[in-house]
């Protein structure tokens, strides 16, 4: 399956963008994970938002770009989500290249650093991510501290 990419800042987003950015953010994060945490954080108007939609104009998967001293003091990459419905297309992996290659893009080439749900550890080791601290829990969900240099 064949995604269009798009990248843009929170203020050069469509409503509609921004709706169901949300939307999904909300199905995956908050009802899936069964996880009643607070999603819009006030973090949304730094960010860079990556979109990738279907041909037919569905929102597939999407991620927060930001640069660095904003969530860390590197460059980082959060809420990385596919929709359920496009789950065993391998979209995953074309979601972080793109948001790697957005990342290099927008804040040049430099060390990239994220929070990962502990069980995705080997999805983001196969983009040369590397543990750089403690196990925590974040909304009860076990995290890891991730680094890419």
């Amino acid at each position: 399956m064949t995604l269009s990419w798009t990248c843009k800042q929170f203020n050069d987003l469509s409503l509609t963008e921004l709706y169901e950015l949300l939307q999904l953010r909300s199905e995956v994060f908050v009802v899936e994970q069964a996880c009643a945490f607070q999603d819009i954080d006030g973090q949304d108007m730094a960010a860079y938002h990556l979109l990738g939609h279907t041909p037919d104009g569905k929102l597939a998967a999407y991620a927060r770009l930001f640069d660095a001293g904003i969530s860390y003091e590197e460059v980082s990459i959060g809420r990385v989500i596919v929709a359920p419905e496009f789950r065993r297309f391998g979209l995953g992996q074309e979601l972080m290249r793109q948001a790697i290659t957005h990342c290099e893009r927008y804040f040049a080439p430099q060390p990239i650093k994220i929070g990962a749900q502990q069980y995705l550890e080997r999805f983001y080791g196969s983009f040369g991510f590397v543990q750089c601290g403690e196990m925590y829990l974040e909304d009860g969900i076990p995290h890891i501290p991730m680094r890419r240099s």
